[in-house]
């Protein structure tokens, strides 16, 4: 296949929004809907994609990244005038160039590769996807010859009686071949009501010139649904979801019940697994088999093992091990790695921590900033005190250590191999192998001073 680039349209508004925030960069399955966009443009074959972008152009980017390239519309003037934008990147390009809407998140890459491949097999200069709607309101319709060639298409406020009675309408995506699209937009004229310049009039203009422009009808309409408002936002939303879900449970993962469980389109996850209700898993999630996720539980950005179990309890971008199990109500936070069979237990908070096979941490403490080896207990309402007011510093615990409840590790500070901390123990000094360090005042009883103090009253 020749070289594929293509041009994303994202420069807009999105005034029915009612947002700050670029219409682009609402979240569809816990991504931005531009995002999708472009990973289907990737997943298609597109070798590079560019992205116009205008308003709060400096958001994009940062949302979007560098994987991308950038391509600014100061003024909107229309498809044409953004295409046009592109011009001084791409005048040079001799491939062909896939346009796409960056409010389109339900498109897939099978689809964008059939525009492409039809495209280049039959020799067009132009080709647009199409569909049939069945309110077709508000989209330019297909105007086709008796060959059933397109001859142009026309805009919904250009358009007379007759032409508004066609089903067939324009999707707002094309494929052109680079030289002859920008060859034809040079002729393109804000001569319609809108007072824009329209890329579809280069489909009529390449016609004009005896080129040869084709039209791919999509499957399956709602894929090129235009997001607007936070109506069609929701509605997308829902298509998406149960998409995602779908193949999900083809694939051999249970989820309990579909319609409150929210996964996103990045997700794997391994056959056997159990989703029970409410729970959330978004970003690059990697979820081993026969895991156990739920209810009203949140991933995101994190590695499962093969059967955990994460029960009401919230992971984020961290690495947690074979057979280890969280929660209920547990929250492990950016940098965390549990190695095999940890436990972390109830209104537990783990940060930046390593854990070792076999420990347990199993209630009501405060890890952060720490090592920990293998086979620690670490008893109810253990805190490392990881942080002075000026820096952070690490807490070193060694395979085998006991941590009484209600101990406090003032760090820098490290405990040894098979130590054993009191309960109620504040430790402000390393602790060698095989201690015991009890760190408390002594306890005093003063008999009967709840009768001598009620005879004073």
């Amino acid at each position: 296949m020749s070289q594929v680039i293509s041009v994303i349209l994202a420069a807009g508004k999105g005034t029915r929004m009612k947002s700050k925030m670029p219409k682009v960069l609402h979240r569809v399955c816990g991504e931005p809907m531009l995002a999708h966009v472009v990973r289907a443009a990737a997943e298609a074959g597109v070798d590079q994609n560019f992205i116009v972008i205008g308003h709060e152009a400096e958001m994009v980017k940062e949302a979007m990244g560098q994987s991308v390239e950038y391509v600014l519309q100061l003024e909107q003037l229309g498809t044409g005038h953004a295409v046009m934008q592109a011009e001084p990147l791409l005048q040079d390009f001799k491939g062909s160039i896939i346009v796409l809407c960056g409010d389109t998140p339900l498109i897939t890459p099978e689809t964008i590769s059939k525009i492409i491949q039809n495209h280049l097999n039959s020799g067009y200069a132009g080709t647009v996807l199409t569909a049939e709607m069945d309110d077709p309101t508000g989209y330019g319709r297909v105007i086709r010859d008796k060959a059933g060639q397109v001859m142009e298409i026309v805009e919904h406020k250009d358009a007379s009686p007759d032409q508004l009675a066609i089903m067939e309408v324009n999707t707002g995506v094309y494929c052109f071949s680079g030289p002859k699209l920008f060859s034809g937009l040079k002729e393109v004229t804000p001569s319609n009501a809108q007072g824009e310049y329209y890329l579809t009039d280069v489909l009529a203009i390449l016609k004009q010139k005896g080129e040869k422009v084709g039209a791919v009808k999509v499957g399956d309409p709602l894929e090129t649904m235009g997001i607007n408002n936070r109506v069609q936002l929701a509605e997308a939303e829902s298509i998406l979801r149960k998409k995602i879900l779908d193949k999900l449970m083809l694939d051999g993962v249970t989820i309990i019940d579909p319609l409150n469980t929210y996964i996103g389109p990045e997700v794997t996850i391994g056959f056997d697994s159990v989703i029970h209700p409410g729970t959330i898993i978004e970003g690059r999630c990697r979820l081993g088999e026969a895991c156990e996720v739920g209810p009203y539980t949140r991933l995101k950005d994190t590695e499962l093992g093969k059967g955990v179990t994460v029960q009401n309890s919230i992971v984020l971008e961290s690495l947690i091990g074979d057979k280890c199990t969280i929660g209920p109500f547990a929250y492990i936070r950016p940098g965390t790695i549990l190695k095999e069979a940890v436990k972390v237990g109830d209104f537990v908070e783990i940060k930046k921590s390593i854990v070792g096979n076999g420990s347990k941490v199993p209630h009501l403490s405060y890890i952060g900033d720490s090592e920990i080896g293998e086979k620690v207990n670490i008893g109810a309402g253990t805190i490392t005190c990881n942080y002075d007011g000026l820096k952070k510093s690490k807490t070193i615990i060694d395979d085998g250590a006991f941590i009484g409840s209600n101990s406090n590790l003032v760090a820098p500070v490290s405990v040894g191999k098979d130590s054993v901390i009191g309960a109620g123990s504040t430790v402000t000094r390393d602790i060698p192998e095989g201690s015991l360090c009890v760190e408390r005042s002594k306890q005093e009883i003063y008999n009967d001073w709840v009768a001598r103090k009620k005879k004073k009253k």
